[in-house]
């Protein structure tokens, strides 16, 4: 089963009682970053990666706000947020509720926010497509989200959106509101198919919508050292992107698909896990890297340059 998909029917909530501060903090942006998590192929580990991420650049001493943009709000899940009871991102969209009024801080973490997706964001696609400045809906909202915070004092240094697995209006929404893109890219040659469609897509909305976005970040997921095509993907996302690719891959690991069933970033279901060593890893990498974005789209990738 896919960690997306994983139900918090399957086990018991586990309460998270307090969340360890790193003995090293991380070090803050001069300004708030702002990713867009996107890859429009699904089980590629997208969400855990955002919420995990978040997560760890929390402990690490930032301020970090998660905002779902999926439906299906896994990432919700994952912080343990009550999503059927929940105003979110529906409301911010179609509704024109303020962000400040559907924002809820994640249990256990005292400076990481969520705004959660419930149900009702389904349907927010089709409602959107007639709409005013429909591509602009989010980056207006989290932009008077952000400078409000900001004017009280309360900075943000990171915002991660968790985009659905498709390249619809929400995503670029997403897309139109960052000032960079991470992909997670599961160790497989499919998803290097998936990473060039999404390439064309962020070309557009670079030329059209939003001319700061760039690519800065790629995360590999599910790596398995044991096996030779696991290498030869990162491999080949090495030579197409030695910038961007992150340093450390996240293994494939149980507890990282256990802990969303949970109600819980695999950061406090199990903290001394591979999984979450991992993340704790890329997380200190990102930060350290917390310079100006890359101005530059790298070329498409092709199945043939993959092989």
């Amino acid at each position: 089963m896919s960690t997306e998909n994983v139900s918090r029917e399957t086990a018991p909530a586990k309460p998270v009682i307090g969340v360890r501060r790193l003995k090293e903090p991380m070090v803050a942006p001069l300004k708030t970053r702002i990713f867009t998590v996107a890859n429009q192929k699904g089980g590629v580990g997208k969400t855990t990666t955002a919420v995990n991420l978040a997560a760890a650049l929390a402990m690490g001493g930032l301020k970090v706000l998660v905002v779902d943009l999926d439906p299906q709000g896994n990432a919700s899940t994952a912080f343990g947020i009550d999503r059927a009871n929940s105003a979110g991102m529906y409301e911010v969209l179609i509704n024109d509720l303020a962000m400040e009024q559907v924002a809820v801080k994640v249990s256990g973490f005292p400076h990481l926010e969520a705004i959660p997706a419930n149900s009702e964001l389904a349907g927010a696609e089709i409602l959107l497509v007639p709409a005013v400045a429909r591509e602009f809906r989010l980056k207006s909202s989290l932009l008077n989200f952000l400078e409000a915070r900001q004017s009280a004092g309360q900075r943000f240094d990171y915002v991660f959106i968790d985009c659905p697995p498709s390249l619809g209006l929400l995503t670029i929404n997403a897309l139109a509101a960052a000032d960079e893109v991470l992909v997670p890219i599961q160790c497989e040659y499919y998803s290097l198919e998936g990473l060039s469609l999404l390439l064309e897509t962020l070309n557009e909305v670079q030329k059209r919508l939003n001319p700061k976005i760039s690519l800065t970040t790629i995360v590999l997921t599910m790596f398995d050292s044991r096996t030779r095509l696991a290498s030869d993907v990162a491999d080949n996302v090495k030579k197409h992107f030695p910038r961007e690719l992150i340093d450390t891959p996240i293994p494939r690991a149980v507890r990282v698909s256990e802990a969303p069933s949970y109600g819980q970033t695999v950061m406090t279901y199990d903290a001394a896990s591979p999984g979450a060593i991992a993340y704790l890893s890329v997380a200190r990498e990102i930060a350290n890297r917390g310079g100006a974005p890359i101005n530059n789209l790298n070329p498409k990738l092709t199945n043939e340059s993959a092989s």
